[in-house]
């Protein structure tokens, strides 16, 4: 058992050795900078429309807890204007009457905030253990020769920004890239071109699995229910 284990460890640190030059560096921002676009000063008011929403979601807490609504409140901002300049977490802060501090306590912990500009299709590939064995790295290096562009950086267009990301939640489908709200998985890197092609022709392209599975079935079928449930009391003995 334990030379087993030896074994696979080994492996696993071969492997790490030959992906690591394919791995680039974090793509989020760790601090705040100021910068042209976001700073103190930049405006950041919700909308009407964002408002009520933003009133909708503090109703849900109990009263005196309203602060909880911190992170909805934010995401609220962040759709609005299409990322989180810190005047949006003032402005946040203010509306929550909390102190600004604790807003960007969540805003930097939680990278589901983009603090910096985001193309039109926010591209995150799922980089953690079950896609990296699947070929994550390969899925990212297809977004990189096709769009000219590293993780952490967007299309001069401004259409598509790369990222790659921590697990996303979907290991069984592996590999996998979420777009905006969108999951796309079981993906190869051909099926990656499509996706982009199909993006930047306006088109929407299939959510889910691209294997042609449904959702986490078996990759090779179904291995159980298989059949037609039994009726209303199957197994059961005759004088009941």
């Amino acid at each position: 058992m334990a030379s087993t284990v030896r074994a696979s460890l080994g492996r696993m640190g071969r492997l790490n050795v030959q992906q690591q030059s394919l791995r680039f560096s974090s793509s989020g921002l760790q601090v705040h900078r100021d910068s042209a676009e976001n700073n103190a000063s930049t405006r950041f008011t919700f909308t009407e429309d964002s408002m009520k929403k933003v009133k909708a979601v503090i109703g849900i807490y109990p009263e005196g807890y309203h602060h909880a609504a911190v992170m909805p409140v934010l995401d609220i901002a962040q759709r609005q204007h299409g990322w989180l300049p810190i005047s949006a977490m003032h402005e946040t802060a203010r509306v929550l009457d909390m102190p600004r501090m604790r807003v960007y306590e969540v805003a930097t912990f939680y990278t589901m905030y983009n603090r910096t500009p985001v193309g039109k299709y926010f591209m995150q590939v799922c980089a953690t253990t079950p896609c990296m064995l699947r070929g994550a790295e390969s899925i990212t290096e297809a977004i990189t020769k096709k769009l000219g562009i590293k993780p952490g950086h967007t299309t001069d267009d401004g259409l598509f920004t790369l990222a790659e990301v921590e697990c996303l939640g979907a290991c069984v489908n592996a590999p996998m890239v979420q777009i905006n709200d969108d999951y796309y998985e079981d993906l190869t890197t051909k099926d990656m071109d499509t996706i982009i092609d199909e993006l930047k022709a306006g088109k929407k392209p299939k959510k889910g699995p691209w294997s042609g599975r449904l959702a986490a079935e078996p990759l090779t079928g179904l291995t159980s229910l298989s059949e037609e449930p039994k009726g209303p009391g199957f197994g059961m003995q005759s004088g009941f």
